[in-house]
Order: C-alpha cells, then sequence, then structure tokens
C-alpha cells in the first residue's frame, strides 16, 4: 500500500494517493511479504476522489496507514483535507480522528472506501495532478486505476525506487478511454513513487482548502486598523483633554479669594442678601455637588426664619416643630418636600423624638427633589437624561457592530468597526465622568464661596441694633451647610433679641427672657445634631 504525502503547488491533489512534499510522511507498520492491493480511484466531476481499496494481508501479517488530513506545505501555510463516507468491509477499520485518517488492515481480505474533499487547485492553463508518495510496507503487487471527468489526461513523468536512486516507472498507460492504469510488484519499504499527471484546465471545480497563517485574517492588525486605532488614540485624547480641563474648571469654582458683602443697606436699613437669591439648602448642594444632611437641616432652619415653622425645645434633647404657615407658591419643591417630611398634611405639630421613629422619616424623596431642582435651575447636568453624548455614542456602538460584522465577512479589517464601537462607548459613558456642575452651576458656586467669605468678615458692630437679629436669623442656615454655625452664633453671642421690640428669637423659643444669645449658642447646635440625624443615611448623588 502507498501512503502518500505531497503534492505539486497549484496542482490538483489526491490525498489519499499523496500528501504534501513538505508534510510528514504517514507511518505505516511494516507488514509480512505478500501484501497485494487494488485500489480503484474516481475523480467525481465535484472534485471529490472517490476511493475503493482491497488489501490482502496475509495471516501472519499486518497493514496500517495513518494519514494527515491537515499538512504544512510551507512556512506557516497548511493544507486541509477532509475524508467522509467511510466504509470497511472485511476483518479491517478505518476512522477519522484529531487530523488523522486510519486504516488497520487485518489478516485476511479488506476492503475500504472512502472520499476525499478539498483536493483540487488549478495551476495556469492546465491542472497538475502529482502523485507524490513513500511505500512504508513491502508490497507484493500493486494494481492500480484512475478515472478523471476528462479524458484528455497525459502522463508528464513517473519514477520509482528508493531516494537517490529512481528509475523510470513500468506497465503505465493511459487508455484511449482516458482511464490510467498502473501496475507494479515487488515494491519494497522505503520507495518512492513519483507520478505527475496533467489535466485540461477547468476539468473539476476548484476546492483546495489552503491556509496561508501570515495572510492577514479578518481580525489582523492591518493598515485600515492602525489608522482606525490611531484616530481612537487622538479622539480619546481629545476626550480625556476636555474631561480634565472640565474638571480643573469645577475645582477651580471653590477657589478664589473673591468676597460678596452679605449685607444691603437702605439708608440706615440693613438687610441680608444672597447672590442670585440663592436659598441655603441649594447653596449646600452645589457646594459638594450632592445632599448631605446638613443641606436638609438648613432648609429647616430657613422654613423658620422665613415664618413657616416654629421650633419649639421640649427639654436638652427634644423639640417640638410647629405649622406657621403651609406651603404655598412661594416655596420651592424641595423646599415642600422637606416640609412634609417633618409635617405631612394634616398634622400641625410633631416633636424631633417622634420624628425618630424608624420610616418616620423619609429622605430619599427629599433629596431627589434637591437633585432636581439643582437640575432645572441649569446648576447641574441631567444625567438621567438621555443627550447628546449618549444618543451620539449609541450610534457609534451600532455602526461599530454593524461594520465588524460586515467586514469580517467581506474585505477583513474588522477591527476598524471595533474602534468605531470603542469609540461609541467612550462617548457613552463621557457624562459620567464630567463634573456634576454645568458652567452656570460653577458660577452660583463661585459666589456662594464668595458670600461665606463675606459672612465670615461680617461682625455684628457693622449691623444697627434693630436689624442684628433678622441678618442674624437669614444668614444663619447659610453658615450650618458649611459647619460654621458656632462661628456665627459666637460673633453675634451678645445680640439683644428685644433690640426689635419683640422678646426673643422670632422663630426659635424658650429664650424669650434673655437679653443676648450666650444660652441658644450653648443649645443650638444640638438641634442641629437632631435634624441631621433624621436624615442621615446614603448621600444622594
Amino acid at each position: 500500500m502507498l501512503t502518500f504525502r505531497g503534492g505539486a503547488a497549484s496542482a490538483l491533489l489526491l490525498a489519499t494517493a499523496g500528501m504534501l512534499a513538505a508534510a510528514p510522511v504517514a507511518h505505516t507498520e511494516p507488514a509480512t511479504d505478500g501484501v497485494n492491493i487494488v485500489a480503484d480511484l474516481k475523480l467525481s466531476r465535484e472534485g471529490v476522489l472517490e476511493v475503493t481499496e482491497k488489501v490482502v494481508v496475509p495471516a501472519t501479517g499486518e497493514f496500517k496507514m495513518t494519514l494527515p488530513l491537515r499538512l504544512k506545505v510551507g512556512q506557516d501555510v497548511e493544507r486541509v483535507f477532509k475524508v467522509t463516507d467511510v466504509d470497511t468491509m472485511g476483518p479491517g477499520t478505518a476512522t477519522v480522528a484529531n487530523d488523522l485518517f486510519t486504516i488497520d488492515a487485518k489478516p485476511g481480505e479488506s476492503t475500504f472506501t472512502y472520499a476525499i474533499h478539498n483536493t483540487v487547485s488549478d495551476a495556469p492553463g492546465t491542472q497538475v495532478f502529482r502523485w507524490l508518495g513513500t511505500i512504508n510496507a513491502d508490497v507484493a503487487s500493486i494494481d492500480a486505476s484512475l478515472i478523471s471527468p476528462s479524458y484528455e489526461m497525459g502522463v508528464v513523468d513517473c519514477k520509482l525506487g528508493p531516494p537517490g536512486n529512481l528509475r523510470q516507472c513500468s506497465d503505465l498507460q493511459i487508455e484511449a478511454d482516458g482511464v490510467l492504469y498502473w501496475q507494479q510488484s515487488d515494491l519494497h519499504k522505503g520507495d518512492n513513487i513519483d507520478l505527475t499527471l496533467q489535466l485540461p484546465p477547468g476539468t473539476v471545480p476548484t476546492n483546495a482548502d489552503i491556509r496561508d497563517n501570515t495572510e492577514a485574517g479578518a481580525f489582523s492588525f492591518t493598515t485600515p486598523v492602525l489608522v482606525a486605532f490611531g484616530a481612537l488614540l487622538l479622539a480619546l485624547a481629545g476626550l480625556a483633554a476636555y474631561v480634565l480641563r472640565a474638571r480643573r474648571e469645577n475645582a477651580a469654582a471653590t477657589a478664589g479669594s473673591e468676597t460678596i458683602d452679605p449685607l444691603l443697606r437702605d439708608g440706615k436699613q440693613v438687610q441680608f442678601t444672597s447672590p442670585d437669591g440663592i436659598l441655603p439648602g441649594e447653596a449646600g448642594v452645589l457646594l459638594d455637588e450632592h445632599v448631605d444632611p446638613g443641606d436638609i437641616a438648613a432648609t429647616v432652619i430657613d422654613l423658620a426664619v422665613r415664618r413657616y415653622l416654629w421650633i419649639t425645645p421640649v427639654s436638652d434633647s427634644d423639640w417640638r416643630i410647629d405649622r406657621v404657615n403651609a406651603p404655598d407658591g412661594q416655596l420651592r419643591d424641595y423646599e415642600k418636600a422637606v416640609y412634609r417630611a417633618l409635617l405631612p398634611d394634616g398634622t400641625d405639630s410633631v416633636t424631633v423624638g417622634e420624628l425618630r421613629a424608624p420610616g418616620r422619616v423619609q429622605a430619599q424623596p427629599v433629596r431627589t427633589a434637591m437633585l432636581a431642582d439643582a437640575v432645572e435651575r441649569g446648576a447641574f447636568i441631567d444625567r438621567a437624561r438621555i443627550g447628546l453624548p449618549v444618543l451620539l455614542g449609541g450610534a457609534l456602538i451600532l455602526g461599530g457592530i454593524a461594520a465588524t460584522i460586515a467586514l469580517a465577512l467581506t474585505s477583513g479589517s474588522a477591527l476598524v468597526g471595533v474602534a468605531i464601537l470603542l469609540a461609541g462607548v467612550a462617548t457613552v459613558l463621557l457624562p459620567r465622568f464630567l463634573p456634576l456642575r454645568t458652567a452656570q452651576g460653577r458660577e452660583l458656586v463661585g459666589q456662594i464661596r464668595a458670600l461665606q467669605r463675606g459672612l465670615d468678615a461680617t461682625s455684628r458692630d457693622q449691623i444697627p441694633p434693630a436689624d442684628q437679629e433678622l441678618v442674624f436669623s437669614r444668614a444663619l442656615p447659610f453658615m450650618v451647610i458649611g459647619g460654621r454655625a458656632d462661628n456665627w452664633i459666637r460673633a453675634f453671642r451678645d445680640l439683644n433679641p428685644a433690640a426689635d421690640s419683640q422678646p426673643g428669637l422670632y422663630w426659635f423659643g424658650s429664650f424669650e427672657r434673655d437679653r443676648n444669645l450666650q444660652r441658644f449658642a450653648g443649645h443650638f447646635p444640638y438641634f442641629i445634631t437632631a435634624l441631621e440625624g433624621l436624615f442621615a443615611g446614603s448621600r444622594g448623588h
């Protein structure tokens, strides 16, 4: 039996009869002298080689052949064959597994039939079939025939013998009907057979599976891919520069040394004023870009100062909050949310101790409302809204997926589509890395910082006694958000709350007989801590 290892480049290669010359020789175990082989080969019009092979092995012999179906034909180049329709009769077996086709002929007569695919390739002006094989066992006789779809089959050359001592084949002929016959006897282990045939061009379809691993695959780094990823890197660098610039500008908004005078003078009367009418809760959210319990506590104090609530201590650790005026159109939505968190409809009075009951105060709706207010006023970007970056990024992602699939199935360079997809992902994620504050928000927060500096520089002596209580009270919530309430109260500790002709602070009870804020200064921080405890928990971002 022949084991075959080669075929000419750009040639018709019959893998049962021959494997590529550069591939490893198929291993055949020696058989006892007297093995006889009759092989009938037919090349179908579809380019499939159909083989019927009868092997007769003496009683004391054995014949085994293993043919690789994946053969290296050059550096980084391999040829792949496929064997199907395998059938056996007699004691022999034939199997296809792990890219190997194995025939095992036991003593007696065995018949093997099978079909080999991917055998045909073209040469300029012709199709060439070269049978280059090595006999790996002593064979008494071979009787082979080959039929092709064209009777115009010609023998170019045929040589036989040990390496370095080849001789011309005998008993090789092509009949008038186009059938090749070859008979040979007394072949020895190690003999080579080199048979070259020629067929007219287009005799059978070209179906050779030759894989050149040096060629760029669909996902290889080709020039278009490198250009696309270069553009991607430039785009990412531009986006990164934009993000860094925005973050630097955002950080710089709270820096500086500018001061805003919080006192508005109208003749002899002095009032507190905030830039652009900003409220303390709003200011607290803008300062650190999230809602703190202190921001909500400052809003409660501001509601009391603006005569919506009345606060009265009932003990050293508890306070009563009473309804003075119902929420109206002067309050923003987040202020109404704070008001109703303390005094829902139908409730006119409540103590902080009662508010401490589990589930009594719902902080999350308040946080949501405060963030929504900042978005509505243009100070924060709306990350929940599907904006231009998301739409553009989504379009790039879909386009990248489509381009990847299309290029992988057509011209290659599919990584161009991947680059487009990554650009889309970066565009979608861009808003997450940008500061929450808008340009308007950065301008406002700069004014808030300037106001805080102005308040730090304000002394009681700058304000007429009759106006001191109102200025102190209106500014106090702004000092709560910055943790400066103690300093503000200390600066006004000698304030006489009766100087406006009414005893005590007009929004906080139990200190009506006091002629200064000494006792209030020691008591108020505990109330702020209690308020913050009501709204403590996860921050709203």
